[in-house]
């Protein structure tokens, strides 16, 4: 925490501006502080988004589609139409137009994306969210180091040898879209994304709650010792994690019903957009790694084979509003050069229009998003051909990102775990290489 002296010195270094100028100032001296920790922020796309209909638009090419593309405020950085505010933020993004993979099967795809290995035997590579969160997370906190928001739960990738303690607190069951309003109905943004159960029954003191908690725990011990293995572990791990944050006050974070209605309805009434708003209440409060999934109610809202444009445009506005919002938000509060925000989904999609007006899978050359801390923005890294069939600038593989990834939050890609067959291996592969002008 920063100290009462720091504030006073602080203010007092930026008197004489205007009481905005003050706010900005603060904000900005808060979020340099060696104590203000990193943290990253997934915007999970499942089913892997059209990159010609978000960040790599083809105007003028059969293949573009019937959407038009729009100026950002990053000159020469065109983007699709029905993402008109975060068109306003691209001096901040980094788009990297160049990904490719050979893998264009959902569950390989997502297994390689979200953990940077494809399956191989034995070996349970763990989540992404499990390795950044174990580096940047605090070992005394009261709160979840990793926290997933309405994930879709198809081709999920847990903790893998990296064991339960390191597994997401799931939030939110993803199946709810965009709400219309409705009286009554915890002011219009529907169901409420909290963990359930965090409140004793009525009528239970703290005392008799602390000690049925107290028993619990001795009957798990004897469980446990009776019956050792992963499952149990797993199962006593999430409890544990359970009774820490009922105890914590940070459990607060949750409650979205204490943030101005006027903030919310920026973030927008969708299930994704409420998930943004509680990610920046998460990361406040020392959460180091949330993930946010856009499933417009449907596992793999993204996959797009049938009505492709119909939906992403529904998709998009969800995304514009929460992402939008988010940054702002961040950024008032000075978190965002702290918070690297990452954009992306498993594959892309066909350049070329199907005959049911739809796009099919496609990893050869599509794109995803860098924004935040850690990130030089304002530009596109690497380039597609006039159709979109292929890279042809600055091809940059699954392990390169998430190299970059980890050197926007101050994470060595090259540090080891032991994996479950006693084998070090790499948070990153070894081969990949940081896409450096992307670093700030």
């Amino acid at each position: 925490m920063i100290s009462r002296r720091d504030l006073l010195r602080m203010a007092a270094g930026v008197s004489f501006c205007s009481a905005s100028g003050w706010i900005e100032s603060l904000a900005a001296d808060v979020h340099k502080h060696p104590q203000r920790k990193r943290a990253c922020i997934l915007l999970w796309m499942p089913g892997g988004p059209s990159q010609l209909d978000t960040f790599d638009p083809k105007p003028g090419h059969a293949n573009g589609g019937p959407y038009k593309a729009i100026a950002t405020s990053a000159p020469g950085v065109m983007i699709s139409e029905h993402l008109p505010k975060l068109a306003k933020q691209m001096e901040r993004a980094a788009v990297i137009r160049s990904m490719y993979t050979k893998e264009g099967d959902h569950n390989r795809a997502t297994v390689l994306m979200r953990t940077g290995y494809l399956p191989q035997g034995p070996i349970r590579y763990p989540n992404i969210g499990s390795l950044f969160s174990k580096e940047l997370m605090e070992p005394a906190s009261e709160m979840p180091a990793f926290v997933s928001i309405a994930p879709s739960n198809f081709f999920a990738t847990g903790p893998g040898f990296l064991g339960p303690q390191y597994a997401p607190m799931v939030v939110g069951n993803g199946r709810d879209a965009v709400q219309a309003p409705q009286q009554g109905m915890q002011q219009d943004f529907g169901p409420p994304l909290r963990v359930e159960n965090l409140d004793s029954p009525a009528g239970v003191t703290t005392t008799h709650a602390e000690a049925r908690l107290g028993l619990l725990k001795d009957l798990d011990q004897d469980f446990r010792a009776q019956r050792p293995g992963v499952p149990v572990a797993s199962h006593l791990s999430a409890y544990e994690r359970a009774v820490r944050l009922m105890r914590a006050k940070g459990s607060e974070a949750f409650d979205l019903d204490e943030e101005p209605k006027e903030l919310r309805l920026k973030y927008g009434r969708s299930q994704f957009g409420q998930g943004c708003l509680l990610a920046r209440r998460l990361i406040e409060r020392g959460v180091p790694f949330v993930e946010v999934s856009l499933s417009g109610g449907q596992p793999l809202a993204w996959d797009t084979h049938i009505d492709n444009f119909k939906v992403v445009q529904s998709l998009s506005e969800s995304l514009d509003s929460g992402w939008s919002a988010l940054v702002d938000d961040l950024k008032d509060r000075g978190m965002l050069e702290t918070t690297l925000i990452v954009w992306m989904g498993e594959f892309g999609r066909t350049p070329k229009i199907n005959p049911n007006s739809g796009r099919d899978h496609f990893p050869l050359a599509w794109s995803t998003v860098l924004m935040g801390g850690g990130i030089r923005g304002g530009q596109a890294v690497g380039k597609t051909a006039a159709d979109g069939m292929a890279v042809v600038d600055r091809p940059i593989g699954v392990g390169d990102f998430l190299a970059t990834i980890c050197r926007g939050l101050g994470i060595d890609p090259a540090k080891q775990n032991v994996s479950n067959v006693g084998r070090p291996i790499r948070i990153v592969d070894p081969k990949a290489s940081p896409i450096k002008e992307a670093l700030a």
